[in-house]
């Protein structure tokens, strides 16, 4: 029957016969898009960056280096990372083309440059998607990592390997949440998120959304993918935690009232800090994409207050410039 979800398992919560579905309760009600769209116009946001975009981007990004041999983790704008760990190179939500939109001449467009191209990365073994969305998953990319790397491993959450397939992918690896699979000593496991998906009018929550774990004897490493505030977080740092390094989502807040079921906002994400027990995070979801209504600076001064007056105002989660990168040690 059409729509039938082919992964359904009734003994899940977050399966539907449809598709899926968060474990938290929905908070919108009919009208808010149509509200918010209206408040957001009349109220002209989001207004620009403190003293402009050029001053932003000069004082935010880099151009990316990735010299030397150590773990370390690089961050590359919005949701878009690099880990190097034990010489292999995994890539999260790649999303390096002008705008987050199918058309190249309409929706959010960059406000931030790449800080590197798919012809400058290192060979990429494992590239992670945590959803379908056009500022994670992004059409003329997917088709420039092929292009460069035609063996590079996918691994999605149930429902977007066909998507991938299509487009000429050949080791494409879908997982349900806390299903995991290893490669050598890494092993990758998918885990919660609070989020949606949607990529056409007919698809809405057809497939479903993740964060990711990699685990690896040196290193241990969270990314958020997409996600409201939930108790899947102390889950997460229960089952799998602590991690040595995280990334972990500070933007598109903006109205909270509206925002709030999909995005945390940055006092949000220093709790989640602390329950995913990270001895070091960096904030992410900021200073590419203009998705909501705060400014692109805004969540990172956010973000900083939330800190030093949070009961561990010398916890390691700082902004990185998009470009720059950060170590275990």
């Amino acid at each position: 029957m059409p729509g039938k979800n082919p992964y359904y398992d009734p003994s899940k919560a977050h399966h539907t016969p449809e598709g899926f579905t968060n474990d938290e309760p929905q908070n919108r009600q009919e009208g808010d898009l149509k509200r918010w769209r209206k408040e957001r116009k009349e109220q002209g946001l989001p207004v620009p960056p403190d003293k402009g975009y050029e001053h932003f981007v000069s004082q935010w990004w880099q151009a990316a280096d990735f010299s030397g041999t150590d773990d370390r983790l690089w961050f590359l704008g919005h949701a878009c990372l690099l880990l190097r760990v034990s010489g292999r190179y995994i890539l999260t939500d790649p999303a390096l083309s002008d705008r987050a939109s199918p058309l190249s001449f309409y929706g959010p467009k960059r406000k931030t440059p790449v800080a590197v191209s798919v012809d400058k990365l290192p060979k990429i073994d494992v590239v992670l998607f945590s959803h379908n969305h056009y500022d994670h998953l992004d059409r003329m990319t997917v088709r420039r990592l092929l292009r460069r790397f035609p063996d590079v491993q996918f691994m999605v959450p149930l429902g977007m390997k066909s998507w991938l397939t299509r487009r000429g992918a050949k080791h494409v690896e879908e997982l349900d949440w806390w299903e995991e699979r290893t490669f050598g000593e890494i092993t990758i496991s998918a885990v919660p998120a609070r989020h949606w998906s949607m990529r056409t009018l007919w698809d809405r929550n057809r497939s479903l959304w993740c964060g990711w774990v990699v685990a690896h004897p040196l290193l241990k490493f969270y990314f958020s993918g997409d996600s409201g505030y939930s108790d899947q977080f102390k889950k997460i740092g229960q089952r799998l935690g602590p991690f040595d390094l995280a990334a972990i989502p500070v933007g598109a807040y903006a109205p909270r009232w509206f925002m709030s079921a999909q995005h945390m906002d940055p006092q949000q994400a220093v709790e989640v800090f602390k329950e995913l027990r990270c001895h070091k995070a960096v904030p992410i979801h900021w200073g590419v994409f203009e998705l909501a209504d705060e400014s692109l600076d805004e969540p990172l001064r956010e973000l900083s207050q939330a800190v030093s007056q949070s009961d561990l105002p010398e916890m390691e989660f700082k902004p990185l410039k998009i470009g720059a990168s950060i170590s275990k040690g």
